[in-house]
């Protein structure tokens, strides 16, 4: 699901900073996330089914996106008292079982997902080497039910775009998934929880 906001960034906006923590408490900024030529910022989460669904593909996809100077993070905002599966330890788990060789970093406060404006897991952020916004959007047309294979067709398209200097995508479709899981009293006024 993905909620239409008048907070969400659009292309040409800043990346918000932060400086989040990983399930081990090392902290990482988004200049250290970064690479030379930008940024791929990612909500998820590890219990999410659209998540599970495209974990190996995201894992390939960072690993090229790497190879041209992009760094890729994934910041986890979800409750964790009321879902304890996307704890730390299980963070742990489910990025090494999906080969995540990049940092997943837990956002405790919500306050990041609601600077960036995300409203679900997996939500997709891609900056360039000035951290300016050029696509937020769907990974690709795959769900986890409809039979079809993760491959990050319009995320990829996106960052080839970007590199080649072209300007952000005319036509995006929003990412899906399931909606990030606020405190009780955090969710943001623009969400229709």
């Amino acid at each position: 699901m993905r909620v239409d906001s008048t907070f969400t960034l659009k292309p040409g906006d800043i990346a918000p900073d932060f400086s989040l923590p990983d399930a081990e408490g090392r902290h990482v900024t988004l200049q250290e996330a970064s690479g030379p030529h930008g940024a791929l910022v990612v909500f998820g989460c590890n219990h999410c089914p659209f998540v599970i669904h495209l974990a190996d593909a995201l894992s390939e996809l960072a690993a090229r996106a790497f190879a041209c100077g992009i760094g890729t993070v994934v910041i986890n905002s979800n409750d964790l008292e009321a879902y304890p599966q996307d704890g730390p330890e299980f963070m742990k788990t489910f990025a090494r079982e999906h080969a995540w060789d990049f940092p997943y970093l837990i956002d405790a406060t919500q306050e990041v997902a609601k600077q960036y404006g995300a409203a679900c897991t997996p939500d997709f952020f891609l900056f360039d080497s000035r951290l300016t916004l050029h696509y937020a959007g769907q990974f690709d047309a795959s769900r986890p039910k409809n039979g079809s294979v993760a491959d990050g067709a319009d995320l990829q398209a996106a960052i080839d775009g970007m590199l080649a200097g072209a300007p952000p995508p005319a036509k995006v479709y929003p990412s899906s998934g399931c909606n990030i899981k606020w405190k009780p009293g955090q969710a943001p006024s623009w969400f229709p929880g």
